[in-house]
């Protein structure tokens, strides 16, 4: 069948459409984003501004034409932590409803790095053993543990590389006493959790999924997407900390000119490297691989799993 994904997620809304059944692997037929960036915009009350929720409504119904122009049998419609915490979530969700017909289904964090899990393992299969999975969005940070399909620990914690982004960077390039005041922030957040992984012992095998990631392994000498789905591509806490001070010292634009750095996810990509560092830092973790599969991968992977057989 061909399915649609419509995820709306904190920094981009993106529409995925697959070609799938059961047992195969998800072949994408079609791609579209667009950058909302709704974790940027929160009021000072948390609400989502009216000029985002009009955008948001907009970039939902243009989805849904495309659907039906590429002959989607069914779209799977979700939105995480943006939408999720958003003080007028309830409204915003409504008016979508309203204008679209759509229904946009939130996800919890705990939701999210499940089916994120979920995509890791079905991409690395049982010989990677126990799998730890990092993942850093818009809105939150992602950790997942387990040897299953179903990780046996998984949270969620509000360090986005958005939401840090506007909450603690405010200048060009960055204030150091701010940077080392978010370092302390994510470390502290980091280490009240990392207890509740440890009891289940060391991981076989570590991987992180996101954008986020995908730059840092890519400016720490990863081979570019133009090799592929299938090249190896590693992170190592050693580069990483290299990285972190000169990203620092680097204005916007200088970041968007290293290799595979996006222009507009460049004022995050500093947020994005103090949270991936601390993890990495905190979980005693000294290479991890990159996965091509992630949240959205999950969400195909769940809905294949719950048709029924012919």
């Amino acid at each position: 069948m061909r399915l649609g994904v419509l995820d709306v997620g904190s920094n981009t809304v993106h529409f995925l459409v697959v070609d799938a059944h059961p047992g195969a692997r998800p072949l994408p037929a079609h791609s579209h984003k667009a950058e909302l960036r709704l974790a940027e915009l929160l009021d000072e009350r948390g609400a989502i501004a009216p000029h985002g929720v009009e955008r948001l409504t907009t970039t939902v119904r243009d989805a849904l034409l495309a659907a039906e122009e590429k002959g989607c049998e069914e779209v799977l419609p979700f939105a995480t932590s943006a939408v999720r915490e958003a003080s007028n979530a309830d409204a915003v969700l409504a008016r979508v409803k309203d204008e679209t017909g759509v229904d946009l289904q939130v996800l919890t964090g705990e939701e999210e790095a499940r089916l994120t899990f979920l995509a890791a393992r079905r991409w690395f299969g049982w010989s990677a053993g126990k799998l730890l999975l990092l993942d850093i969005g818009g809105g939150s940070l992602e950790v997942a543990f387990g040897m299953d399909e179903d990780p046996d620990t998984a949270v969620s914690l509000p360090l986005g590389a958005g939401r840090l982004t506007a909450g603690w960077l405010r200048g060009d390039p960055a204030d150091l006493d701010d940077v080392k005041a978010l370092r302390r922030h994510v470390r502290a957040q980091i280490a009240r959790n990392v207890s509740e992984f440890s009891r289940s012992g060391r991981p076989d095998h570590v991987v992180a999924t996101s954008k986020t990631f995908k730059q840092l392994a890519r400016i720490a000498g990863a081979p570019g997407s133009g090799e592929g789905l299938y090249v190896q591509r590693l992170l190592t806490r050693k580069s990483l900390e290299e990285w972190v001070p000169r990203l620092a010292g680097m204005t916007v634009p200088e970041r968007a000119a290293l290799p595979g750095v996006s222009e507009g996810r460049a004022g995050q990509l500093l947020a994005g490297a103090l949270v991936a560092e601390a993890a990495m830092d905190l979980f005693g973790v000294e290479v991890l691989e990159i996965c091509p599969w992630a949240l959205r991968e999950g969400v195909i992977l769940r809905r294949l799993d719950h048709l029924p057989e012919h």
